[in-house]
């Protein structure tokens, strides 16, 4: 069965090479939404979908999700420069976020599953020096909330608190749940 992945997510590739699964990708032309109001887990359940919609076709499976950093109910998506980059990083230091990711899975009939996984990440005190090191070594921009975890994050992450996949982009065992949910076979090894 063709399974597409929804995303440009170099990240979510690498996850889900390393799961086993064979897949294309498709990246999703959808535009993301910036609704708070709709909750954590509504926003990015709602963006997964609208990625999802986007690139699902007949016959194929598809695979699109939305990771998004929030902070006192406040959602930071991607930097627009990295001015914002480094004031999204100082807000987050020496505090709790969550780490939100919502997954839709279309299936081959266009029957919509839509989920979520959580994730609570502690960041470290981090000063002026510390934030401009972090934004040196690393790209900050098309990551939500300014950072990556697989990215230098010792340098910035104290713990977390849930999945570190999740954190990355992609809550690889509910998506592989929701895969064989549908029939799909998956090998785990």
């Amino acid at each position: 069965m063709r399974v597409i992945l929804a995303s440009g997510s170099p990240r979510r590739r690498e996850l889900l090479v390393a799961a086993g699964l064979s897949f294309e990708v498709i990246p999703s032309p959808a535009e993301e939404i910036d609704d708070a109001g709709l909750g954590m887990a509504g926003l990015c359940e709602e963006n997964a979908r609208l990625k999802a919609a986007a690139v699902s076709m007949p016959g194929a499976v598809v695979i699109a999700a939305d990771t998004l950093v929030f902070i006192d109910s406040h959602p930071l998506g991607k930097p627009k420069d990295l001015a914002e980059a480094h004031g999204m990083l100082r807000r987050l230091s020496g505090r709790t976020h969550q780490v939100c990711t919502g997954v839709c899975v279309v299936d081959a009939d266009g029957k919509l599953r839509t989920f979520h996984a959580v994730t609570d990440v502690v960041f470290r005190e981090l000063d002026d020096t510390t934030i401009s090191e972090y934004l040196a070594l690393t790209s900050p921009l098309d990551k939500a909330g300014a950072y990556g975890i697989q990215d230098r994050g010792e340098l910035i992450v104290e713990g977390i608190s849930g999945g570190y996949d999740n954190v990355m982009g992609l809550p690889v065992g509910l998506v592989l749940e929701a895969l064989e949910g549908i029939g799909l076979p998956i090998s785990r090894g």
